[in-house]
């Protein structure tokens, strides 16, 4: 096996070789993978079904001990490719409290933050394309 990454890469059964390639992607490639579905009411506004996360964003959390708590993206980490959301947080045996991380692909998108301009243009460039 490579030790290099490829962006050849395009398939394996051997879940070995799917953990490695997410392990060593370009973060360019993480940042891809690093997406959740959108609710409803987006998905017919932006006519996608999924959207990188980014911080800022209001989730749902649909899959896990969680589940059906919501709120806002305040850490992302793209080495373990792990989300932390604001509010969620257990507590140790000694008081402290620390982030709960979650898969993107566990979470629902309810509300975009548009603050990011390049966001913004990109969503608005597929709209206008879908519509010709």
């Amino acid at each position: 096996m490579r030790k290099e990454f490829s962006k050849k890469w395009i398939a394996s059964r051997q879940i070995r070789k799917q953990r490695k390639y997410r392990a060593n992607a370009h973060i360019t490639i993480k940042k891809k993978m690093m997406a959740s579905n959108l609710n409803k009411d987006l998905r017919k506004r932006y006519s996608r079904k999924s959207m990188a996360v980014r911080k800022g964003d209001s989730i749902k959390v649909m899959r896990g001990e969680f589940k059906g708590k919501t709120g806002k993206i305040s850490i992302i980490d793209l080495m373990r490719m792990k989300v932390a959301i604001e509010g969620i947080q257990i507590t140790k045996k000694d008081g402290t409290k620390i982030n709960v991380f979650f898969q993107p692909s566990n979470l629902q998108i309810q509300e975009l933050n548009l603050d990011d301009k390049k966001r913004f243009q990109s969503i608005e460039k597929t709209n206008k394309e879908e519509k010709k």
